[in-house]
């Protein structure tokens, strides 16, 4: 997958817009929806507030949910789905959680305004206070593809092979806040054993217009300097499958293959006691001293 294939420039959406069907999701919260937003854009939070479980019925509840929700502002099929958020680096991978959502269930057409909102605004395009009135639509019966990782498929991973790809923010990853919603919201602080890291702005640069995605061979560069290569088998993790969805789209469309993710990510994992994680400072230990000769 191109970097062109899934992300969208402004100027290129604005043409879009004009010539074919398109359903343009905002995944900002109400109040900023209100305050401007692409003309015709419809909002919808859930996509990056929903919390999911990786239970077979965690993940019918997702799927239905989502199919219910996609359906009402306006996704048959037959309709390109661009979604944004505010900034690239300030919304925790809101707008890539919905394109994430979307390839999971099968759906055709769907891409990821790069720049977001604030890209949108730099480049001069108007801005809306008008609410759109979505037509629902009936959202289509597909196949769900193999992105989606349950707590078991994680459990199976470990020890083996798999790069486990925590993607989290630093205070998270070396044990000192157990979520982006406080240090204790969630039960236990840490992370999977033997993860590796790559916090997730590492995969986006500055712009003119904003921050923007890194280019394929600059994010093949990002993962190498942890080892990974784009024949590795790479299981993606963050704490509710936000920030790992900005990842998953970069690592796609920079052509690692075989990359999934665990959507119900630390959130779940860390409220099973049973389930293993590793604490403390993940740094490396210093040699010891030598010991001078008398």
């Amino acid at each position: 997958m191109s970097i062109e294939a899934t992300l969208i420039a402004p100027e290129q959406l604005q043409t879009l817009q004009a010539s074919d069907p398109v359903v343009v999701i905002d995944t900002r919260d109400p109040e900023a929806y209100a305050a401007g937003h692409i003309p015709g854009a419809v909002n919808l939070r859930e996509i990056f507030t929903y919390l999911a479980t990786s239970t077979p019925e965690g993940l019918e509840a997702l799927k239905s949910s989502f199919a219910a929700a996609l359906g009402a502002v306006g996704l048959s099929g037959a309709e390109t789905a661009v979604f944004y958020e505010d900034a690239m680096n300030s919304g925790y991978g809101q707008s890539c959680r919905g394109y994430y959502l979307l390839t999971w269930l099968g759906y055709p057409k769907v891409k990821v305004l790069n720049g977001g909102f604030s890209a949108w605004k730099a480049a001069g395009l108007p801005v809306s206070t008008e609410a759109a009135t979505p037509v629902p639509a009936t959202f289509p019966t597909l196949a769900t593809t193999d992105v989606m990782l349950t707590q078991a498929d994680v459990e199976k991973a470990l020890g083996t092979d798999v790069v486990l790809l925590d993607v989290r923010d630093v205070d998270e990853w070396i044990g000192e806040s157990s979520s982006p919603y406080g240090r204790d919201f969630a039960p236990r602080k840490g992370r999977l054993p033997g993860a590796k890291w790559v916090e997730w702005y590492r995969f986006m640069k500055p712009s003119p217009q904003g921050p923007v995605f890194k280019t394929p061979d600059e994010v093949k560069a990002e993962l190498a300097t942890v080892g990974v290569g784009t024949d590795d088998t790479i299981y993606l993790y963050c704490f509710k499958g936000a920030r790992a969805s900005n990842t998953f789209l970069a690592l796609k469309q920079a052509g690692f293959a075989d990359v999934r993710m665990y959507f119900g990510s630390w959130n779940e994992w860390s409220r099973d006691p049973a389930l293993p994680i590793e604490t403390g400072l993940p740094i490396k230990a210093a040699k010891p001293a030598l010991a001078l000769a008398a």
